[in-house]
């Protein structure tokens, strides 16, 4: 394995190169003579790749079978500036770019590599947190009448042979996308898992019509993580990348990302890689300005992208019970002690309760899982080489648990749309006291890149900045505001926050 080292403030990010071809062209011998096993469909997943050549071959096969017959296209700026702000919900949304600005033309996060007009930029924009929300993919829809490039078959649709001829035709095919903003990924399933059971919708798992290439590919609906603030995810070189953990590095998933999302003929070249992981390692965005509580640097306080962008990557923990690590944040610890009663102090009042909910010690702490330090991703410094997912009960498809796992009460549930999404029943033979053992779940989500049975329903914990911008929220998008997802752990792990500190916390997300 090559390896490329990026640098921002003089610190190596550590971005291991996967080596790939750059003539793929559409067939995936290429990827079998780099060490990929040529059987990986179902086999043990004993290289963390090995679902990666049946998931470009799905993507090229699509594109042959499927062909979009959606020719729009998306505006993109001229220039990325180095510091942008705009408008979302909760007030104001911005990035900084310490290194200045990116012209657009020369880099090719924003350049048209693929086959379907698409672009990283189609996914992640900065009015979004440099995601997307499904209200700004509503207003992309109704304003090119469903023909924007984020609107593809490939994976926008719910099933690739969605019938898109007519306008109605595109609203039902895209309503994932519109509804929830979710996107659709094909895997296959490793062999310590048997699928026993399938509820689908969109008849788009283990279809022979639609899984044209040699292996099964099973279709799973969530939300584009953020491409920003990365310096927080890169600083430990063991971390992994998108929800279910499949990509290694920035550069695996750029490359990964192009050939499958945007339908590329061949993989982005080295400097095409360089130039997307550059720009994404060297934004940071956050909520700059509160329509309730005003600005988000006064009184001491250190909200917004500028103090994001110029603070080091330290691991924290919940408090006080990690006492020996620092809070997991610490913007607006000053407000605290504010006094005054007018709307504006009473707003930055509550916003400080909140963040002290986050850092509290509890059963299931909010600073015990997104604990890097004011970014708030999970980090396991203290563990190098191990990346933990977690199991929020969040992918259970009813209130009744599964045989093993985390499971969901009918409150948490109720907080929660999970309508539209299939629902899968396995069972377990990985050899492990989980052997045997049923689940019926919405996305099997760790599990099926790693394998293991106790991954089953596990998901990354994400970078917590600029969620205002971005609903709505967890992997399927079940959560439609912030207060869903504060009432939906408050619910599931029995909490025990009153009415009014749900909303200090919501207040306070609401801000980052």
């Amino acid at each position: 394995m090559m390896e490329v080292i990026l640098r921002f403030r003089g610190e190596p990010l550590h971005l291991p190169r996967e080596m790939k071809s750059k003539a793929i062209g559409f067939s995936i011998l290429a990827l079998f003579a780099q060490g990929l096993p040529a059987s990986a469909g179902n086999a043990p997943p004993t290289n963390r790749l090995w679902w990666l050549a049946p998931a470009i071959e799905h993507a090229m096969q699509i594109h042959k079978r499927f062909p979009d017959t959606l020719f729009g296209s998306q505006t993109t700026p001229a220039a990325i500036p180095a510091f942008e702000s705009d408008p979302d919900p909760a007030g104001l949304v911005a990035t900084d770019q310490p290194a200045g600005a990116t012209l657009t033309a020369s880099n090719a996060f924003f350049q048209n590599l693929g086959a379907n007009q698409r672009t990283c930029f189609s996914c992640h924009q900065p009015q979004n947190g440099w995601a997307i929300s499904a209200a700004s993919v509503q207003q992309r829809f109704y304003s090119s009448l469903g023909n924007d490039p984020l609107f593809r078959l490939i994976d926008g649709a719910t099933c690739p042979n969605s019938t898109i001829e007519t306008y109605a035709g595109k609203i039902l095919s895209f309503r994932l996308l519109l509804t929830k903003g979710l996107i659709r990924v094909g895997l296959p399933l490793p062999s310590s898992l048997t699928m026993t059971g399938l509820v689908d919708p969109y008849q788009c798992s283990n279809n022979t019509t639609v899984n044209v290439g040699s292996t099964s590919i099973y279709s799973f609906y969530r939300r584009p993580l953020p491409s920003t603030n990365f310096f927080f995810q890169t600083s430990n070189p063991s971390n992994l990348f998108m929800w279910d953990g499949r990509e290694p590095s920035l550069i695996s998933q750029a490359n990964d990302a192009t050939l499958i999302h945007a339908q590329a003929p061949t993989a982005p070249t080295s400097t095409q890689q360089t130039q997307m992981v550059s720009f994404e390692s060297g934004i940071f965005s956050a909520q700059n300005f509160s329509s309730a509580a005003r600005s988000l640097q006064t009184q001491s306080a250190t909200g917004g992208p500028f103090a994001l962008s110029s603070q080091p990557f330290v691991q924290g923990g919940p408090q006080p019970s990690a006492a020996s690590l620092p809070a997991p944040f610490n913007l607006y610890t000053s407000w605290a002690t504010l006094t005054a009663t007018d709307p504006v102090s009473a707003a930055r009042e509550s916003i400080a309760r909140g963040e002290a909910i986050f850092n509290s010690t509890t059963a299931k702490s909010c600073g015990g899982c997104h604990n890097t330090v004011n970014n708030g991703n999970r980090d396991n410094a203290a563990n190098p080489g191990i990346q933990k997912f977690f199991n929020t009960g969040l992918a259970n498809a009813s209130a009744t648990p599964p045989s093993a796992g985390q499971g969901i009460t009918s409150a948490a549930l109720a907080d929660l749309d999970i309508s539209g999404l299939p629902v899968f029943t396995v069972t377990c033979n990985d050899g492990s006291n989980l052997q045997g053992s049923v689940y019926t779940v919405t996305d099997l989500g760790r599990a099926m890149i790693s394998g293991v049975c106790a991954d089953i329903g596990a998901f990354k914990a994400p970078s917590l900045r600029g969620l205002a911008a971005r609903a709505p929220y967890f992997h399927n998008g079940s959560a439609a505001t912030l207060l869903n997802v504060v009432n939906f752990y408050n619910d599931n792990f029995n909490l025990g926050l009153t009415s009014s500190q749900v909303q200090d916390l919501v207040n306070f997300l609401n801000t980052l």
